[in-house]
């Protein structure tokens, strides 16, 4: 954090954080020659696609390629990765986030993105040839073009329908592409990354009818992904699907999980032997809970 005059500390706020936060990496992109683009965030606001909110994060998609890169330049700086479910095939990963203790937003940076089923590298390319040039805190970014730009919000919305705020962003959105004539656009970005199968409960009732397309069935991970809304449900779902050599291991884990887990959901989790049993506890108490929905969610695995 900068210092004042008098020797003190200041403190960025979280708004502040993100807008230089973008600023950073952009300028850390540049100077390692790395492609990368802001999601989601003050650019969507900015280019009028999502209402006013404070973000409270930074979201960078960088070409595969240069993940790793790009990830050794922000360690060089102080960010460290932020500990991760270990199970990858209840939580496939599309993201890496990492945080700062002098920083208060943390950098998700993306990889590639769940709904979008054409390879990473090849669904990068499509993306960056539809990104635009946009001035954040002085310094200046890529950010998607407006129907990129949808289809990124949209999907992100998609994940969780049932939620009020998602909801709400869909509408918003539908305004925004039937007002402005977007939907031609989308769907052209929509076929060429592999979307249509998540974008169809948004794109379709917005297409011309000469515009109708043959909608793929959905992969069974965003599939996964919708019928994941309580808590506990995804790593219930990958332990039905897994092959029955994986299944004792995996339901070991699920009633045992490593400290990876608990870290995951909280950065600073009381690591200590009482600390894990109350965080247990409370783990199996939301289970409980969410049962009932639960069942009825998964019924679709039948």
């Amino acid at each position: 954090m900068p210092a004042a005059d008098d020797g003190s500390v200041t403190q960025l706020s979280i708004s502040e954080g993100v807008l230089l936060g973008h600023a950073l990496v952009a300028r850390l992109a540049d100077t390692l020659g790395i492609r990368a683009f802001f999601i989601k965030g003050p650019a969507s606001v900015i280019q009028g696609l999502r209402q006013p909110k404070t973000s409270a994060d930074v979201d960078v998609f960088v070409e595969p390629s240069a993940l790793e890169l790009l990830l050794q330049g922000l360690r060089q700086r102080g960010w460290r990765e932020r500990p991760v479910d270990p199970d990858s095939w209840a939580f496939p990963k599309h993201s890496v986030t990492l945080d700062h203790p002098d920083w208060p937003c943390c950098i998700d940076v993306h990889f590639r993105f769940p709904g979008m089923e054409v390879p990473p590298p090849q669904c990068f390319e499509v993306m960056w040839a539809r990104t635009e040039h946009l001035e954040l805190a002085g310094q200046g970014v890529q950010v998607p073009s407006r129907a990129l730009g949808i289809l990124i919000l949209a999907m992100h919305a998609l994940r969780s329908p049932h939620l009020p705020a998602c909801r709400q962003e869909l509408e918003f959105l539908a305004d925004i592409t039937t007002h402005h004539s977007h939907a031609l656009a989308i769907l052209d970005v929509a076929t060429a990354t592999g979307s249509l199968a998540a974008m169809r409960p948004f794109l379709e009732d917005l297409l011309p009818h000469t515009a109708a397309s043959e909608w793929p069935e959905p992969s069974v991970e965003w599939s996964n992904r919708l019928m994941a809304r309580e808590p506990g449900s995804a790593r219930l779902v990958a332990i039905v699907q897994a092959p029955w050599r994986e299944k004792p291991g995996m339901l070991w884990r699920a009633m045992f999980p490593p400290p990876e887990v608990l870290l995951s959901q909280n950065i600073n989790a009381d690591m200590s032997f009482r600390g894990r049993l109350v965080q247990h506890r409370a783990r199996w108490a939301r289970f409980l809970r969410s049962a009932p929905r639960l069942v009825r969610d998964l019924r679709g695995l039948r």
